[in-house]
C-alpha cells in the first residue's frame, strides 16, 4: 500500500532563509506514518492501552532540494520488506514530481517496559 499525504509549508516551519528547517522533514513524515497506520486500521491508543507502542529505531534521511514557505508538498510513505518484530517504511517528500528528501525508517513495536514486541498483524500482511 502507497500512501499519500499532503503538506503545506508554513512560516513556521521555515529558517530565516524562507527554506524548511531540516528538523521539519522528520515532522513532516511522522504526521504522514500516523495517518498512514490509521489507514491501516491500526488503533494506536487502543495500542498504547493494551501495553504496546511503535518506536523509531532507525532513520537514513537524504536531504536533497530544499522546500520553501507555501509549497504545497506530499509525502510517500511505502511499507519495504521487514521482519516480524521490525518494519522498514521508505518515505519521499514530493513537491509535484520533484522529490525533496527521502528517509528510511526502521520502526520496532515495544512494550511499555521497553521489550521488543511482535509487530500488529495487520502491519505485517505483504498487501501493505
Amino acid at each position: 500500500m502507497t500512501h499519500r499525504f499532503p503538506i503545506r509549508v508554513y512560516y513556521e516551519d521555515t529558517d530565516l532563509a524562507g527554506i524548511v528547517y531540516y528538523a521539519n522533514y522528520l515532522k513532516f513524515i511522522e504526521r504522514a506514518r500516523s495517518e498512514w497506520v490509521r489507514a491501516l486500521g491500526i488503533d494506536q491508543v487502543q495500542m498504547k492501552a493494551d501495553g504496546l507502542v511503535f518506536a523509531v529505531r532507525r532513520v537514513e534521511a537524504d536531504y536533497l532540494s530544499p522546500a520553501k514557505y507555501d509549497d504545497e508538498l506530499v509525502v510517500v510513505t511505502k511499507m519495504e520488506p521487514g521482519s516480524g518484530a521490525r518494519l522498514v517504511v521508505k518515505q519521499d517528500v514530493m513537491r509535484g514530481e520533484a522529490l525533496l528528501f527521502s528517509a528510511i525508517l526502521t520502526i520496532i513495536c515495544m512494550t511499555e517496559e521497553g521489550a521488543v514486541a511482535r509487530l500488529p498483524a495487520v502491519i505485517r500482511r505483504p498487501t501493505h
